[in-house]
């Protein structure tokens, strides 16, 4: 585990000890059940006892708090409830500094119940009335729709009529009063009512809704639809839907019935009409007296909710803090031994060697402020097991401990590995970001976080803005290593400055002068600090990077994973352990040597000579063809003969790693075995028999076999990572390579461009699109 250094008090610059991890001791704290709550509160806010579970036996229902436990998790729920009545209103929980708090957590519990009670009834009614409202709406479109379709069939019907009768008034046929007298003299009771039902179906639906209508009446219908002009919010779901209103004329009880089950099946929402048009007249000006009401009621209702809302806004950090600060009071209490009869909690937990001052403080503080009448009792336990690993961190250092924690937790008194990870981190991902441009944009952006730490410090940010103000520290060595490596690079957003003095080379002649390598000549010493400018531009200049890069990254890969064994050394010294150091140590350092030390050698040896071989060769007949003449490969005299002991040196180490180490386990168990025998024989006291008896309850037996497999995969994965891993360092050089081009298309693409419109503002945009997205990708 990592915490922040208690008695640093948040400095920047990390402490000695943190090579190692904090010694640590088992203590056991009996406290009285009085005081419990208020000790493992302040132990908590401490942060420095890692409390161990003492009724794993047990399941969480049987755990004497469990009550406690599910009101805190029911409180929780209501605090969920209400952040999300908060979103849906467009209101977040205030960004206040947390403090300490007076509110008492039964109050709070009261106090959540009511207002969880009060927001329930008034979404209820608001619901209610948003319903209401709704379908207030979709009835007066009914209302309008069918109005204005009655309005023109009566129209159409009308002039129909008075066509015929002139038609038939100007006839002189002698047929004419005969049929005149037959049509009054119909019964008009024998002629057939039509009924009709009006309401909305959803646009979707209403090719299925009129199909299914037609074959369930068998075309005794008759249905007219509207489409409605903008979607309306549906009554039900209250999501806005395209809708269309219809109107359905049948004849018949059952042909009703059928069209009602119908309408009811795809969801259509039926409102009453009427053919008076007076009476449609008065329900329009009722259904709009009633929805400017409804309309009115809502927003009050909205009004009083948002305000409600404000109001816990202000407080609801605070509320969430207090409710699972108990909750984990609670966990913790739950993980103690209870002692009936004593009334007291006994706690066993992990504590650094220096915090014992501070925790028996922190223990006769809660009981002075519980007014406990006995105090709790603090004592170190010796025990066998291995203690957790904790690292002393402060703002400087926690992000770089996070990152290797992330990876894997060193064990107990092991080398830390992120103090390393200071430098190799940041520097390594210079390699790959080289451009002291966009050096100098991520320092700008960094010391503005330093510089105004304290203020964001005591704010709540954003997850992505927490994560980047809690790392600003290995930002700010990303952009000052950044800055260092572009200036090896000589690049400037992709363009190369000649900061430490002119260029060695220059044109042979005048004809030259748009030339890029052809027609140069080396007329000064070489560039004094980085690459030569003019290497940018030429034809060779992308041959010539991928070969430094590709090469440095190979020698930064080997340097770093010589580091990492080195470190096993150092961790096998201080353990005592000369297993680790004869049969892991030493044959690892010699594998990964007599390959890719090798391979970093030649390199050099390549760079220092300026010679033309092919590494890819030397290593690839270095397997194949160890006994074959190297020819114009050789690099210096008797490089053959280095290789082949190298060979015979690297196929010697793998079988030294795997066997001996197991069965020397296998030995040292047998003999720590007999000799604690005799030792139980001839010991006669009690103390002594129980400290053996302890020690042996947390003896494990020896499985040679297991021992085995796990060396067998250790030396597998060794081997196998010793290639991996340096393949993988390339990829500092492939982002570098795609960072400098990406920046150089930028450039010609972008920059070049806006520069040729001769506009400010287009130059601008043009710049800030220049300078960011090889930022923004790369990194």
């Amino acid at each position: 585990m990592a915490a922040r250094d208690p008695r640093g008090g948040g400095g920047c610059c990390p402490p000695m000890d943190l090579m190692r991890s904090e010694p640590m001791h088992l203590v056991q704290i009996i406290i009285p059940m009085e005081s419990a709550h208020l000790t493992v509160s302040y132990l908590g806010d401490l942060g420095l006892v890692q409390f161990k579970d003492l009724n794993a036996e047990k399941s969480p229902f049987q755990r004497t708090y469990a009550n406690q436990i599910k009101r805190c998790g029911e409180m929780a729920r209501k605090l969920r409830y209400t952040r999300e009545q908060m979103l849906k209103a467009g209101i977040s929980p205030s960004a206040t500094p947390l403090t300490r708090t007076n509110v008492d957590f039964d109050d709070l519990e009261i106090k959540l119940e009511e207002l969880e009670t009060e927001l329930v009834e008034i979404n209820a009614n608001s619901g209610k009335l948003q319903r209401t409202y709704n379908e207030l709406l979709e009835f007066k479109l009914v209302l309008h729709k069918a109005g204005e379709f009655f309005y023109s069939v009566q129209t159409v019907a009308t002039t129909q009529h008075r066509e015929t009768e002139a038609r038939q008034t100007g006839d002189a046929s002698l047929d004419s009063p005969l049929l005149l007298e037959q049509e009054m003299l119909t019964d008009p009771s024998k002629q057939i009512k039509l009924g009709f039902l009006s309401g909305l179906v959803p646009k979707e639906k209403s090719m299925a809704f009129e199909r299914i209508l037609f074959r369930a009446t068998r075309g005794n219908m008759f249905l007219k639809q509207v489409p409605v002009d903008e979607p309306v919010s549906d009554p039900v779901s209250g999501e806005k839907i395209a809708k269309n209103v219809f109107v359905i004329f049948y004849s018949g009880v059952r042909a009703k019935t059928k069209i009602l089950k119908i309408c009811e099946a795809f969801g259509a929402n039926r409102y009453p009409f009427t053919e008076d048009v007076s009476k449609q007249m008065q329900m329009i000006n009722e259904a709009s007296f009633k929805i400017q009401e409804l309309k009115t009621t809502i927003d009050a209702g909205l009004l009083q909710r948002d305000y409600l809302l404000k109001n816990i806004s202000y407080q609801f950090e605070q509320w969430n803090y207090l409710v699972r600060k108990e909750k984990s009071v609670y966990h913790t209490l739950n993980m103690l031994s209870l002692d009936v009869t004593k009334k007291c909690l006994v706690a066993e937990g992990w504590s650094p060697d220096f915090a014992a001052n501070q925790i028996q403080d922190v223990l006769q503080r809660a009981t002075f402020d519980s007014k406990s009448q006995v105090g709790s009792i603090f004592q170190v336990l010796h025990t066998k097991e291995s203690p957790p690993t904790y690292f002393q961190t402060n703002k400087f250092t926690s992000a770089f401990q996070e990152i290797v924690d992330a990876y894997g937790v060193a064990k107990y008194q092991e080398a830390n590995p992120g103090v390393f990870s200071i430098i190799t981190f940041p520097f390594l991902f210079a390699v790959m970001f080289g451009d002291w441009g966009h050096g100098l944009c991520l320092l700008a952006a960094t010391l503005f976080l330093i510089f105004r730490e304290q203020k964001f410090s005591s704010q709540k940010l954003g997850d992505i803005m927490e994560m980047v103000f809690g790392g600003r520290y290995l930002i700010l060595f990303m952009a000052i290593f950044s800055i260092y490596t572009g200036l090896i690079y000589n690049e400037f957003f992709s363009v190369p400055f000649k900061i430490f003095g002119p260029s060695a080379y220059a044109c042979r002649d005048a004809s030259c002068r748009d030339a890029t390598t052809n027609g140069l000549i080396k007329v000064r010493g070489t560039y004094p600090f980085g690459l030569d400018p003019t290497w940018h531009g030429s034809r060779t200049e992308l041959p010539f990077l991928n070969s430094l890069k590709m090469k440095m990254s190979i020698l930064l890969g080997v340097s770093q994973m010589n580091l990492g064994i080195v470190l096993s050394y150092f961790n096998g010294r201080f353990f005592r352990n000369s297993l680790n150091i004869w049969y892991q140590f030493i044959p690892q350092l010699i594998f990964l040597n007599s390959l890719f030390g090798y391979l970093s050698l030649l390199i050099i040896v390549k760079w220092c000579t300026g010679a033309k071989a092919d590494l890819y060769h030397v290593m690839i007949y270095m397997f194949l063809s160890p006994t074959d003449d190297l020819g114009e490969n050789q690099l210096f005299p008797g490089q053959k003969t280095l290789q082949l002991v190298l060979l015979l040196l690297a196929l010697i180490s793998v079988p030294w790693m795997l066997l001996p180490k197991p069965f020397l386990l296998k030995k040292q168990h047998e003999e720590r075995h007999r000799g604690q025998s005799y030792t139980m024989l001839q010991s006669t006291d009690n103390g002594s028999l129980e400290e053996l008896d302890h020690g042996s309850n947390d003896h494990e037996d020896f499985d040679f076999s297991e021992v085995f497999v796990h060396q067998l995969i250790h030396t597998i994965e060794f081997v196998l990572g010793a290639v991996s891993n340096t393949a993988s360092y390339l990829r500092l050089w492939a982002l570098s390579l795609a960072h400098s081009e990406l920046s150089s298309v930028f450039y010609d693409k972008v920059l070049l461009l806006a520069w040729g419109f001769n506009n400010v503002f287009i130059l601008i945009i043009g710049f800030i699109v220049f300078i960011l997205p090889p930022w923004v990708f790369c990194s």
